[in-house]
């Protein structure tokens, strides 16, 4: 366990989730070769623009913590409307044109018109979109880890109705709290797999309702079990890539190329695990990888923020990332 002295470590989370989406969000759709034919070999490092542009995982990152932070207290009956007001109104702002992923744009369409979100939720899909945006849920000091798990898995839920995509959130901002809490990096794969085998058939009925009624599902405990045994493979294979030597290649080889929950989870926990002291080198490792790489840059640099706070990033990055305003706000409130 770190001693804990860093008192920015909110901050440090969210504006670290915004710089990795802005160093990967032009990699997204390259492949490693033509990233460091653009980049060089080490990838991006520096920020571009100004200001530098965020894609929609930061934006929904925003609309998850401006619902935590409008909810007068932290039950499902609170959330679901907050959750659904700010998902709305993401799908219809002027400003979600950054290669939104389509589950998103289906779901929150459908919350939009009204539809219950047992109803509206993309009951198959485990994508990312589901955890990438879940930090601030592992920053609000004041959750139980009941609450944590809760909320984490409605905003999941929501818009992504796979099991996978509701535990792989839970982890993700489990881990989160951890690393705010003391916790070392390389310590998360066996607290997450602790997790996993603890939460394993914990069905969150007055948080998720009839969710698991789905065909061949024949008990709530069957439904989030296939989800948690799901991030178990993945950290299975995040704990076979950092037994390997490190070869500066793609870090989606054996964890996954994270358009899934459990793989940006997995690839993000590598890249920040293997570049703990070289923060700012993590997020350039994140970015330069052959699948989702804003999702998993998002990922990387929420973890080691959370664990090194605002000191981890350049000075200079602040007033240049988009939305720096809205971070500040969330950094402030929870820090």
């Amino acid at each position: 366990m770190r001693e804990v002295t860093v008192s920015t470590a909110a901050a440090g989370c969210l504006f670290g989730l915004a710089y990795g989406d802005a160093l990967g969000g032009p990699t997204e759709f390259m492949s490693v070769a033509d990233i460091h034919g653009r980049y060089g070999p080490d990838g991006p490092h520096e920020l571009e623009g100004d200001p530098a542009l965020v894609t929609d995982d930061t934006q929904m990152t925003l609309a998850v913590g401006m619902a935590l932070l409008d909810a007068p207290t932290p039950t499902p009956e609170v959330l679901e409307p907050l959750f659904r007001q700010r998902f709305s109104r993401w799908a219809a702002s002027p400003d979600n044109n950054r290669a939104p992923g389509m589950t998103c744009l289906r779901a929150c369409g459908d919350l939009a018109l009204g539809l219950p979100w047992t109803q509206a939720t993309v009951i198959g899909s485990k994508g990312c979109g589901a955890n990438m945006r879940v930090a601030p849920v592992g920053l609000v000091a004041g959750y139980d880890l009941d609450t944590l798990a809760g909320a984490a898995q409605l905003q999941a839920a929501m818009t992504h109705g796979h099991p996978t995509a509701l535990a792989a959130s839970e982890l993700t901002a489990y881990a989160v709290r951890l690393l705010r809490g003391g916790a070392e990096l390389a310590s998360l794969p066996t607290l997450l797999r602790t997790r996993c085998h603890g939460q394993r058939t914990s069905y969150r009925d007055e948080w998720l309702g009839v969710l698991w009624q789905q065909p061949g599902i024949p008990s709530p405990a069957d439904y989030i079990a296939r989800g948690w045994d799901e991030c178990l493979h993945a950290l299975d294979r995040l704990d076979l890539a950092l037994t390997l030597i490190d070869d500066g290649e793609d870090a989606c080889r054996i964890t996954g190329a994270g358009w899934i929950a459990e793989e940006a989870l997995a690839t993000g926990l590598l890249c920040a695990i293997r570049h703990a002291d070289d923060p700012v080198s993590a997020l350039a490792r994140a970015a330069t990888t052959s699948g989702d790489s804003d999702s998993i840059a998002c990922l990387t640099g929420a973890f080691l923020g959370a664990a090194l706070g605002m000191p981890a990033w350049p000075a200079s990055w602040r007033d240049r990332i988009e939305y720096v305003d809205e971070l500040t706000t969330m950094g402030e409130a929870w820090n």
